[in-house]
């Protein structure tokens, strides 16, 4: 069953988002209630996700230098140069510019991982890079924001919103799979609990993806013509994402899978932490929310096509 689920994964994602936006079209009501389960649903992806990695193997992740190195080089010196000389041509407001800033200035520290398990990337490096990853834009954002937007940005980045997510929605699973897989060394029905949750990362990120469909389609369809302006934006950065990642794996000469990793890590953004950053702005910056809704829905319909280009077309293995 899994192995048939992962080969028709990208179907099943793209059946989920166009569910998704149909019910939130078609039944508004729901919308709020369908969000309520969205934290929940991604701290479960995650500890699925983290049950199968072999979390002993973490150490390695932070014993390969070039891998890290690459890491940190692409997401925070290459892509904020590129979105810093990007920000400065756009012919937008300055509310679109701020959430095309927030919303690509810093690396996705959650479901980056089950994209990178389910695209045959590296999880276990992705598991060890992603505290290196947050505890970097936690010191990075704040200067980010100053350096493109001004210092009264500092405020809001400079919040407690970060640290949530990463004892929520990474601490927390990675402990709890942690602990199982102890188990499971010493007890033959936590092998099979483990075994058993083999199955569940293509469901359980079908459901999310259905469910920010469902309960950000009516946000996004609120500002159509805003949204014409920054989708060429998000389409472009998500090729250049896959380049960057490719060609920085050539260049630090890492194997396949952890280019691939690169190639997630560039891809995805933190799109749901920034969003509270964003919802707390005044009013007449409230265009910022539109666009980071609609990039993280951009990023869904990116991450499918990802999931069968990057390791079938542009990072095979051997790459060339």
């Amino acid at each position: 069953m899994r192995n048939r689920m992962e080969r028709q994964q990208s179907w099943i994602y793209l059946f989920s988002i166009l569910l998704g936006l149909a019910v939130g079209l078609n039944q508004p009501d729901m919308t709020a209630r369908l969000e309520a389960f969205l934290w929940p649903l991604l701290g479960g992806l995650l500890y699925a996700t983290f049950t199968q990695v072999p979390l002993t193997r973490i150490g390695q992740g932070f014993r390969d230098r070039r891998f890290l190195a690459a890491l940190l080089l692409g997401n925070f010196v290459l892509i904020p140069l590129v979105l810093g000389g990007l920000v400065t041509v756009l012919p937008v407001s300055p509310a679109v510019q701020a959430g095309v800033l927030m919303v690509l200035l810093v690396p996705c520290t959650d479901w980056f991982i089950s994209f990178t398990h389910l695209g045959k990337g590296d999880a276990s490096r992705a598991i060890a890079a992603t505290p290196v990853l947050l505890l970097v834009q936690l010191l990075a954002l704040p200067v980010y924001l100053w350096l493109f937007l001004g210092g009264e940005w500092l405020q809001a980045a400079l919040s407690t919103h970060l640290l949530s997510a990463f004892a929520g929605l990474i601490l927390t699973p990675l402990a709890l799979a942690w602990g199982t897989e102890r188990l499971a060394q010493r007890n033959v029905n936590a092998r099979r609990w483990v075994h058993g949750l083999s199955v569940l990362p293509v469901p359980l990120l079908a459901l999310v993806v259905f469910v920010i469909a469902a309960s950000q389609v009516t946000t996004v369809t609120g500002l159509t013509g805003v949204l014409m302006q920054v989708l060429p934006i998000f389409v472009i950065y998500l090729v250049f994402a896959a380049y960057l990642g490719k060609t920085l794996g050539k260049l630090f000469q890492l194997p396949a899978p952890s280019a691939r990793t690169l190639a997630f890590s560039f891809g995805t953004r933190n799109s749901f932490v920034m969003l509270p950053l964003a919802l707390a702005l005044p009013d007449t910056l409230q265009a910022a929310v539109v666009v980071i809704v609609f990039q993280s829905l951009v990023e869904l319909f990116g991450m499918v096509v990802y999931m069968s280009w990057v390791p079938g077309k542009l990072i095979p293995s051997p790459y060339e």
